[in-house]
């Protein structure tokens, strides 16, 4: 029957299972910009509870992307569990340091993806990837940028203020794009 089944998908048992790993690890960092969102608005930071608010809708999109492709492929996507999820930070910038860790996070999984199905000469999956291997420079980019402004303004007197109005604020700009 498990043979019977995987002719119904050209998606090798390997290569469902990271994707659904993906899925999970795409609907951890929903959740978990989410709370960065609570956090920051409980602490008087609204233009960044606006920003995280933003980026956990962007991963539960990418979420949603790879669960249709999985199962367009005729695999079984799984909706995953979310547990666990922080909802306390040490500080304004220890929320920007994770982001950022967590954006290196993905941008490394989704390299590990494309190199697997290189491998296995799954070239319509990886394919697919594309957009999501572009996305990561831009998330990368803009968490980065985030996080500098904590150097460049400086977090004494009103200097978180205009952290958190810029945060927003901050756009990549691919430039070498049509």
């Amino acid at each position: 029957m498990k043979d019977l089944l995987r002719l119904r998908t050209s998606l090798t048992e390997e290569i469902e299972k990271i994707l659904n790993d993906q899925i999970k690890m795409e609907a951890d960092a929903s959740a978990m910009y989410l709370a960065m969102s609570s956090w920051c608005d409980r602490n008087g930071f609204d233009f960044s509870a606006g920003y995280f608010k933003k980026q956990s809708d962007e991963e539960r999109e990418h979420m949603l992307r790879l669960f249709k492709f999985v199962s367009d492929m005729g695999g079984r996507a799984v909706s995953p569990d979310v547990t666990g999820v922080q909802v306390e930070f040490d500080t304004f910038r220890s929320v920007f340091e994770q982001a950022l860790q967590q954006e290196i996070a993905v941008t490394q999984s989704f390299n590990r993806i494309a190199d697997t199905c290189m491998k296995a000469k799954d070239y319509v999956t990886f394919s697919f990837l594309q957009w999501f291997l572009k996305e990561q420079i831009e998330e990368e980019y803009v968490a980065r940028r985030a996080l500098e402004l904590f150097e460049i303004i400086g977090e004494e007197g009103t200097g978180q203020y205009e952290i958190d109005k810029r945060v927003p604020k901050i756009k990549y700009e691919d430039t070498y794009e049509d």
